[in-house]
């Protein structure tokens, strides 16, 4: 079977899709994956294409908050999605696969399947699209809204609105279109039922597959990055820490929030692994000393499973990724979906509650540290549990099932 895969947004949107794409080609798929220039991850043995889209340096350049969306959505955001949404028609009529999977922000993905009759597969990386009762869309509230919970997934389309001249333009030279509007045929949605159990009013369709990811076995890629890197592994064995790492988030005062974390974990007794990512956090030279370890980033593998607690923006990969370790979070959270993440964990018994990137004092992030010891037990059953799933197996049982159809 001949599978596209086509993913955009920040590092955290682009590895399930790649953990997909290697555990495809393990089953002797042919599979090539679409992704954003300069996304920081490894794409070694794999064919990747570019959707002509550099977020790193967008994100480098304005930062990511509402505000900034606003302010650069007709200079900078416009001409960057009508880049990304032509270069994903290109893809697919290039590459004449049997199944497209697409993130939702490639949206011509499920417009040009359909007039070119292939199927489709949504996949939801986060709970936005398909409406249920128990909880509303997570961009619209963190908290339920009782029988108004599911018109909050409305608003699911306002992107496609926002985006339609970008999008009759992606699409022009394609035939037309059929009068009935392009649905995926099915909805992946790579969360772990340990985090999000399933609603019971989803349909059939829609299959909530476990987290996509890439685990080596056991000390094979802790023992490469130690031979790596032998100065991180001597920290690792001196004593408790706290991991603290935003992504691909910049927003605020790196340096602030940097000296925050370092002085929180000192009145808690903990060292600090600081990982800078794309400049979220900076580590002021004058508190770099025996307990503190600054690297731009990390092998979460390796690191994530001997940390006392984990401080994070709440990216969906970076927030499983810590449950899977069975390490206790503080989540310290952006934009986007992150506040429904933190809300998610500390609702779970995994974490306090969220603390608001603009509220990340030194004292609120000391007093979460001083209360994290409550949720270690439970941090590390739910991730005992986690660490049985095969969300890439369930996913690609799915494409095979939709391929047979």
């Amino acid at each position: 079977m001949k599978i596209l895969l086509l993913t955009a947004g920040t590092r955290g949107d682009v590895e399930p899709f790649l953990a997909l794409a290697r555990a495809a080609v393990a089953r002797g798929h042919s599979v090539r994956t679409a992704i954003p220039d300069n996304s920081g991850v490894d794409v070694g043995g794999l064919d990747t294409v570019s959707l002509r889209m550099d977020l790193a340096q967008f994100i480098s350049e304005h930062g990511v908050s509402p505000g900034m969306a606003a302010k650069e959505f007709r200079t900078a955001i416009r001409p960057a999605m009508s880049q990304l949404l032509s270069a994903a028609v290109e893809h697919i009529v290039e590459f004449a696969p049997d199944v497209v999977v697409y993130h939702p922000k490639v949206l011509s993905a499920p417009i040009a399947a359909q007039r070119l009759g292939i199927p489709s597969v949504l996949v939801e990386t986060i709970p936005s699209f398909t409406a249920t009762r128990e909880f509303p869309a997570p961009f619209i509230s963190r908290a339920s809204l009782g029988p108004l919970n599911r018109m909050t997934y409305r608003f699911a389309d306002v992107a496609t609105l926002m985006f339609r001249r970008e999008l009759d333009q992606a699409v022009k030279d394609l035939p037309p279109a059929p009068r009935t509007k392009p649905r995926p045929d099915a909805t992946m949605i790579p969360i772990s039922p340990q985090l999000l159990p399933r609603p019971v009013d989803w349909p059939d369709s829609v299959h909530l597959t476990g987290h996509w990811s890439t685990h080596p076995p056991a000390g094979e890629e802790a023992a490469d990055s130690a031979e790596n890197d032998q100065e991180l592994l001597d920290f690792l064995d001196g004593g408790d820490f706290a991991y603290a790492g935003f992504g691909s988030m910049k927003a605020g005062d790196p340096r602030a929030l940097g000296t925050a974390i370092v002085e929180a974990a000192r009145r808690n007794g903990l060292r600090v692994v600081a990982a800078t990512g794309w400049g979220g956090i900076d580590v002021p030279p004058n508190l770099r000393s025996h307990d503190v370890l600054v690297r731009e980033s990390v092998d979460h593998s390796l690191v994530l499973p001997r940390a006392a607690a984990a401080i994070h923006h709440g990216g969906a990969g970076t927030t499983h990724a810590v449950v899977r370790a069975g390490v206790p979070s503080v989540v310290v959270p952006f934009i986007a979906d992150q506040p429904f993440w933190g809300y998610l964990l500390h609702q779970r018994d995994l974490g306090p509650e969220p603390v608001p990137y603009r509220k990340a004092t030194t004292a609120r992030l000391a007093h979460a540290l001083a209360h994290i010891g409550r949720y270690r037990e439970q941090a590390a059953h739910t991730g005992s549990h986690m660490r049985r799933e095969n969300g890439t197996a369930v996913a690609l049982d799915v494409l095979e099932s939709l391929a047979r159809s």
